[in-house]
């Protein structure tokens, strides 16, 4: 467990490197440079006097600071989301196999608990952690130790329901950055807002070029934080749901394929 935790906190940390490299790196060589040339392009047309319609480029739209730091905890929070989507589906796999072979219409007695763990116990150190192995092991030590069918039942339940608090705690993180991302977009919008402030006085003089592109900004990373914040809330319930349906599966596999064998000595 602890080896797992740490193995994860090192992905998360380098996933957080990668996703700073590579977001800096796209706004640094495309996006920005794109969204300068159009804005001055504009700019030239509107001291010229001409009419003419801005456009709204996604280069522009996400062209600022603000933006640039959503799409990182964007993409630090999809990574993890992923590690952990994939650690699910590996443990939703599991539930599939034969873990425990117990014919139909066989007893199985506190005395022959023991033969039953060894096949658990054979299994890969890392399919030992999932929770499926664990909760039917530890069934199986409890029955062997006690001979109680209750008991066995509450510590299934008990390993579920730990199990279902520790995946939700280990979301922190996620819900975090999904709250952080508006966060992140409101700053935009005050920093847009207190530099158009600022520049009200070319306005009254009639240059109010300064002024839109602060207003510009402000709402840009206001609809961008918010899109994105969108996209991660999606992504958390779906990962959310594929946990809940492998504790709830875990428990219903120990109950048909193990309590219903037993037999109290």
């Amino acid at each position: 467990m602890k080896n797992r935790l740490s193995s994860e906190f090192i992905f998360q940390l380098f996933a957080l490197l990668i996703a700073v490299i590579v977001v800096h790196a796209v706004y640094v060589g495309v996006i920005r440079p794109s969204a300068d040339a159009q804005l001055q392009q504009q700019a030239e047309l509107q001291a010229a006097g001409e009419d003419f319609v801005p456009e709204r480029t996604l280069a522009v739209v996400i062209r600022d600071f603000e933006q640039e730091a959503c799409f990182i905890l964007l993409i630090w929070a999809l990574a993890i989301m992923g590690y952990k989507g994939r650690r699910t589906l590996q443990e939703q796999g599991i539930v599939e196999r034969n873990l425990i072979d117990i014919p139909d219409g066989t007893s199985v007695l506190p005395e022959d608990a023991r033969e039953y763990s060894r096949a658990l116990e054979s299994l890969p150190n890392e399919q030992q952690d999932y929770l499926l192995p664990r909760t039917l092991l530890a069934a199986l030590q409890r029955f062997a130790t006690t001979g109680s069918i209750q008991a066995v039942s509450d510590t299934i339940k008990e390993q579920c329901e730990v199990e279902s608090d520790r995946l939700d705690s280990e979301l922190s993180m996620v819900r975090y950055i999904a709250w952080a991302i508006p966060s992140i977009g409101f700053i935009g919008t005050v920093r847009g807002i207190g530099d158009a402030l600022g520049q009200a006085y070319k306005a009254v003089e009639g240059d109010i070029s300064g002024v839109t592109v602060s207003l510009g900004v402000a709402f840009n990373s206001t609809f961008v934080a918010l899109v994105l914040s969108i996209i991660i809330m999606f992504c958390l319930h779906q990962l959310q749901l594929s946990q809940e349906r492998l504790v709830l599966d875990a428990q219903r596999y120990a109950d048909k394929r193990l309590m219903r064998h037993l037999v109290a000595g």
